[in-house]
């Protein structure tokens, strides 16, 4: 059985770099504060029409609360075989500092064995998986199917976790696919069971009526973006680590864990910088929770005036383990950032979103079916991984369908530098996840029986 597929799926990679080629192209980012939204309706389009091609019926496109759409369709299960979920997106991060990449974002550049190019492995790379196993099998598909690929995953603007309540019963599925993840390194077959949710505010710290002269009123007059340093210091203790106040910061983690070394490689660490915080790697990056400061808005340096600033604020997000609840952790942050105010300064915090963590349950047939999929593709047992980031879905499918398995799992693994510029995937991985994916669906047509 795998050496067929391994055959089949050798002949099908050429489409698959020129699928890929084709996707990469279409600078699909859902912020049409930056992009037009015409170029996600182009992939979204093409999207549908590859589905389509590989026999799913009813291929099209639906429009999300937050305007986005997403690829919707089906292929009905043959009689008593389940029906498994297949889950992608199409949008993708903006390209960020094009100066930072060696080859042009959208343009599909094979490099030292590797594919290059924005959403290359997320999740582009994941749809052309998708795809790549679909037409390996042909029309010996041995489950029923339903397909689900998002428009606005990366924007986080949660048009598809609105839409699919009302919608359940049209996408119900006794397996759900999320590729949206990957292997813990390149040739390591893995499932990710834990995701941690996300609660982000915005603090402003306001002390005067307007900016001041430093020379004639600095010293007593307070200095709000200094306090609001002082504030942002207090999320954190002398080795980094977060320190909230009613938030619990002692979790562990118990799946595969992450070498130092490879997390230092893996992360760009310069040399002498020391990591944040304590413990193990994986318990500080998949079961504790974890906050960062994404941006500050205040005086550049480039165009600063000798004045004390009035106002001052940041943007802050925290992680959230699973086991903690999303909007308590952000009714600590909040209470602790109001606490931690200097000198009666004025702070508001604004909420914005939350999302809920989410542990995957992994003792029934379908992870059964993967595991054994995953040893014939790779030649050794599936290993489990955290993710500190988050998949808001996630928690939403798991509410939706209380009864069906969730697996994540994909071609993304550290060395894709997802989000970041130079994102690229390594080919063979889009191969061996592909055969894992066919051969998982011959697996789970068994397992999976009513």
């Amino acid at each position: 059985m795998t050496d067929e597929l391994d055959g089949l799926i050798a002949g099908l990679m050429p489409r698959a770099r020129a699928d890929l080629a084709e996707l990469v192209a279409i600078p699909s980012v859902a912020d049409p504060r930056q992009y037009p939204p015409e170029h996600c309706l182009r992939a979204a389009a093409w999207v549908a029409a590859a589905f389509a091609e590989t026999g799913l019926r009813d291929v099209h496109l639906e429009e999300t609360p937050d305007g986005s759409h997403a690829v919707i369709g089906h292929r009905p299960p043959p009689p008593g075989a389940p029906t498994v979920l297949l889950y992608a997106h199409y949008d993708v991060q903006p390209p960020l500092d094009e100066a930072a990449w060696h080859s042009p974002p959208f343009e599909l550049t094979e490099r030292d064995g590797r594919w290059y190019g924005r959403g290359a492995a997320d999740c582009k790379g994941n749809i052309v998986m998708h795809l790549t196993a679909l037409r390996a099998l042909g029309e010996d598909v041995p489950v029923g199917l339903k397909l689900l690929v998002e428009g606005s995953e990366e924007q986080g603007t949660g048009g598809l976790e609105r839409y699919l309540p009302p919608h359940a019963g049209e996408l119900h599925a006794d397996a759900l696919l999320i590729c949206d993840t990957g292997n813990v390194a390149v040739g390591v077959p893995t499932a990710t069971t834990s995701l941690r949710g996300l609660a982000d505010v915005v603090v402003t710290v306001s002390t005067l009526a307007g900016d001041l002269h430093s020379g004639m009123f600095g010293g007593p007059a307070p200095d709000a973006l200094a306090a609001l340093i002082r504030i942002l210091d207090s999320l954190r203790d002398a080795d980094g680590g977060t320190r909230i106040d009613g938030l619990d910061d002692d979790g562990g983690w118990s799946g595969a864990g992450y070498d130092e070394d490879s997390f230092r490689a893996d992360a760009g660490v310069l040399d002498g910088v020391r990591l944040t915080g304590s413990g193990s790697v994986a318990d500080r990056l998949w079961a504790r929770p974890a906050v960062t400061v994404l941006g500050i808005d205040c005086p550049p340096v480039v165009g600063s005036a000798a004045a004390v600033p009035a106002a001052a604020r940041a943007r802050v997000s925290l992680r959230v383990p699973p086991g903690t609840d999303a909007r308590a952790a952000q009714d600590a942050l909040v209470a602790h950032l109001l606490a931690a105010a200097p000198w009666g300064v004025r702070v508001d915090v604004e909420r914005e979103g939350t999302g809920a963590a989410f542990r995957a349950d992994t003792g029934g047939p379908a992870y059964t079916a993967l595991d054994r999929a995953m040893r014939e593709v790779y030649g050794t047992p599936m290993t489990f991984l955290g993710q500190g980031g988050s998949i808001p879905l996630c928690p939403v499918l798991a509410a939706a369908y209380p009864d069906a398995e969730i697996v994540l799992m994909g071609v993304e693994e550290p060395r894709c530098l997802i989000h970041a510029p130079n994102e690229s995937v390594d080919p063979d991985e889009i191969a061996r996840m592909a055969r894992v994916e066919a051969s998982f669906l011959r697996h789970f047509a068994n397992a999976g029986r009513r």
